[in-house]
């Protein structure tokens, strides 16, 4: 991810961590535990505010993480 120019919403700080989570999507990704939806964290290192953004998957990811599930 590129660096960015962020600054807190909550307290004005200006150092942030960089974070990954993913998710499932639909009826058919939870009944085969796929995460199917990714999304992108940025969290303030002073008081821990967290913002998500979605990202965009592949659907060799989305295979590859079927079959180590």
């Amino acid at each position: 991810m590129k660096n960015i120019n962020y600054t807190c919403p909550k307290c004005g700080n200006t150092s942030y961590q960089i974070g990954q989570m993913r998710a499932t999507g639909g009826t058919l990704s939870k009944i085969f535990d796929v995460q199917t939806e990714k999304f992108s964290s940025v969290t303030c290192q002073k008081c821990t505010y967290t913002e998500f953004y979605k990202t965009k998957t592949s659907g060799l990811s989305n295979v590859f993480d079927f079959f180590t599930s």
